[in-house]
């Protein structure tokens, strides 16, 4: 049975390729996660010149309501600010900021297919010979996107001073907490007294940020190599010491203490890091990022739980990092300040 989504998007995108003939939509499915938009896998097949094409698209839609609320207009350009880099990205197709066609914004891109994003794969034992090379090739490119000329984003993305770029970031994730939190946070509530007590240094080049760069946003081959970097809805212009603290933080180390990502020290990450952006990581500013990010992660975790408690979205993927997540995070905060 079709999917209802299917000959309006094929529609759609008609009016896209005025040279094609036959545009059809076909095998439409949703795939699983997706916090931040809807998205979808299926095959587009047409006539063009005589000859029958077919390729393997991604649609990304806006939901009704969102755990990150952001702008797919932001992502669409971060996403295409990056092809033909060393960061690989797929390429985007069409940007649809109207309700019309699909009654939500979205954009449709090509599919990287053929590759696994798990991480609860990548970790289960099956990749261990490979995981040194997942490490080196994962901060390799976070530090490719730290190098990155920003410049060609600052039409879509705010540019903030260097000496501002933390508090920015610290006004938005405190003010989404107070908006959002269903219960008192008291250990969260510290972390952020102790952020604004000590400050970071200004950011020592602006560059872009991807905002949710970690295990489980990439897509990896069987020789450990990463052939697509996903999930851009956070970018922003910003301190590239908050991608590298993201990275970091200790949620993501999914169950392998000490393990940055799962995959490597801390350290280890760093130093790649370093070597492929040509900065420096001064700790005590890492430190600052890799505790903000803390909050940071709370605040889409409360965040998601209010969308779902408010009604505006039941799907589970809502509830479930904040039922896996929140004490989680709090201990994360308490481990990152030496008081676990």
């Amino acid at each position: 049975m079709s999917h209802p989504l299917e000959p309006r998007l094929a529609a759609y995108i008609a009016g896209k390729m005025p040279g094609a003939s036959d545009v059809a939509v076909s095998a439409l499915e949703r795939i699983s996660g997706g916090a931040s938009r809807e998205t979808y896998r299926f095959v587009l097949s047409w006539t063009e010149g005589a000859a029958a094409r077919e390729r393997r698209l991604i649609l990304r839609r806006d939901p009704p309501a969102s755990l990150i609320d952001t702008e797919r207009r932001v992502e669409f350009e971060a996403y295409r600010a990056f092809a033909g880099t060393a960061v690989p990205v797929p390429e985007m197709l069409w940007l649809e900021e109207g309700e019309a066609a699909l009654d939500h914004p979205f954009f449709v891109a090509e599919e990287i297919a053929g590759f696994q994003a798990s991480p609860q794969m990548l970790l289960s034992g099956a990749y261990d010979a490979v995981l040194p090379k997942v490490a080196e090739r994962k901060w390799t490119i976070l530090g490719e996107i730290a190098r990155a000329d920003p410049a060609p984003l600052a039409r879509w993305m705010e540019a903030p001073a260097l000496d501002a770029c933390w508090r920015r970031e610290l006004d938005h994730w405190e003010a989404l907490i107070d908006k959002d939190q269903a219960e008192p946070l008291p250990v969260t509530r510290a972390a952020i007294r102790w952020l604004r007590a000590n400050p970071p240094p200004p950011a020592q080049k602006l560059s872009v940020v991807h905002g949710d760069f970690r295990t489980g946003n990439f897509l990896f081959d069987a020789a450990g190599d990463i052939q697509g970097v996903l999930d851009w809805e956070m970018s922003h212009l910003g301190d590239p010491l908050e991608d590298l603290g993201w990275s970091l933080q200790p949620v993501w180390s999914f169950g392998r203490a000490g393990r940055a990502g799962g995959l490597a020290s801390p350290d280890e990450a760093v130093a790649i890091w370093e070597h492929a952006s040509g900065l420096k990581a001064d700790p005590a500013a890492l430190h600052w990022w890799i505790l903000f990010n803390c909050v940071k992660g709370q605040g889409i975790w409360v965040g998601s739980a209010a969308a779902f408690n408010r009604g505006g979205n039941r799907a589970p993927i809502m509830i479930y990092p904040a039922w896996w997540l929140i004490n989680a995070q709090d201990r994360a905060m308490l481990q990152v300040m030496g008081r676990l």
